[in-house]
């Protein structure tokens, strides 16, 4: 897999409401599921389906009651690959302060997209080719609200047919490129 892909690939894992907040907050919160509950203001049920996702990825482990301080109390420990994605959670989240347009990476697609576009990528069927999984309708609806935010540009093409072509804006280049950097010396 090219470089390009990883990056994407591993913007795409971390992209979504919870994922980065989990583990940035979760050896804050001495990994016990309440106080981590409590500090993200997040329902328990939603909580708890995030940690089985990222325990699935191989990001967290559960620990056994034999493990945890307390053997009633759920508790959860990065492993390595999730302290590797936690600094790769570090970069995103200095991206979109830089960007200046709220959490950006709480949103899925969101940092996946710039990337792309970071990475060249600058057609429609580019980018949906470059991030994979991602539907038409999402797609559009992101360029979309990027475009609208003024956070990416989109100019038609006329050449050999008409076609829109997106690109970074003055804003955005300069915080994706580093993050796309970080991001690349993290794998």
């Amino acid at each position: 897999m090219s470089n390009a892909r990883q990056i994407i690939a591993l913007s795409k894992e971390l992209s979504g409401r919870w994922v980065i907040p989990i583990l940035l907050a979760l050896e804050s919160s001495g990994g016990r599921f309440t106080p981590l509950q409590n500090q993200l203001q997040i329902a328990p049920a939603r909580l708890s389906g995030n940690l089985k996702q990222l325990n699935a990825l191989g990001l967290l482990r559960h620990l056994s009651p034999y493990e945890r301080r307390h053997p009633l109390l759920p508790e959860y420990q990065l492993t390595d690959k999730g302290r590797l994605y936690r600094e790769a959670a570090k970069a995103m989240r200095y991206a979109d302060t830089e960007i200046g347009h709220g959490l950006l990476s709480a949103r899925a697609w969101n940092m996946p997209v710039l990337i792309a576009l970071h990475m060249q990528y600058d057609r429609f069927q580019d980018i949906r080719t470059a991030l994979g999984s991602i539907t038409p309708r999402m797609l559009s609806m992101r360029l979309d609200e990027l475009n609208g935010a003024q956070l990416i540009d989109k100019q038609i093409m006329e050449t050999p047919r008409p076609t829109y072509a997106y690109g970074l804006t003055a804003i955005t280049e300069a915080p994706v490129s580093r993050m796309a950097d970080d991001l690349h010396s993290l794998l």
